[in-house]
């Protein structure tokens, strides 16, 4: 099935829109843009022309994704989340030789209003907390809140916070999935994930 477009929205040629995309109001997309299939990108989006949003992506209203941003698979941007491409803009300052690669990993929420600062990478599964300010690499299934951003606890793959020390060994589980964790001391991995 061919991808949606309101006819508010900008589709630059050259751009790359996937099988059962939907892109509504006043969404524009560069031309060079990849966006993957079944993503849903909603009112007022911008996204630029090297910036990549993997399969099953949800992007709320008033995000832009700015070049050298890649959103892996399944990822779901809060409305008004906030993503850098320059670590230290100045207007009379010329720098988009500077951009730096942001990498948001496969099943990471990005709450509302939270900023991403360029070059950094929010881990697997990750959790950023509405209004954050993300300044460092995130690790896969952390829970970070505050400004900056610091890691509170550990969260599920489904969403659910897993009662578990933030270091440590052991293996736990999730109470809500089943699902079995292995914390090796500031690390967390899913055990057989399916």
């Amino acid at each position: 099935m061919k991808p949606f477009f309101h006819e508010t929205a900008v589709i630059d040629e050259g751009a790359k829109v996937g099988e059962h995309s939907r892109i509504w109001h006043f969404v524009h997309v560069s031309s060079g843009a990849r966006i993957g299939r079944h993503v849903t990108i909603g009112q007022n989006v911008f996204v630029a022309g090297t910036a990549v949003i993997g399969d099953h992506c949800k992007v709320q209203n008033n995000v832009s994704i700015y070049d050298n941003v890649t959103l892996e698979d399944y990822v779901f941007c809060g409305p008004s989340a906030v993503f850098t491409n320059v670590h230290n803009p100045r207007a009379h300052v010329e720098r988009k030789h500077e951009y730096r690669e942001t990498l948001i990993k496969r099943g990471a929420t990005l709450g509302a209003n939270c900023t991403i600062v360029c070059g950094t990478v929010v881990g697997c599964y990750a959790f950023i907390g509405a209004g954050a300010v993300v300044t460092s690499d995130v690790q896969d299934f952390a829970l970070v809140v505050g400004v900056p951003a610091r890691q509170t606890a550990w969260i599920s793959r489904n969403g659910d916070k897993i009662p578990i020390p933030l270091k440590g060994k052991g293996e736990y589980c999730c109470p809500h999935t089943g699902d079995v964790y292995c914390l090796d001391g500031d690390s967390l991995t899913l055990v057989d994930p399916s």
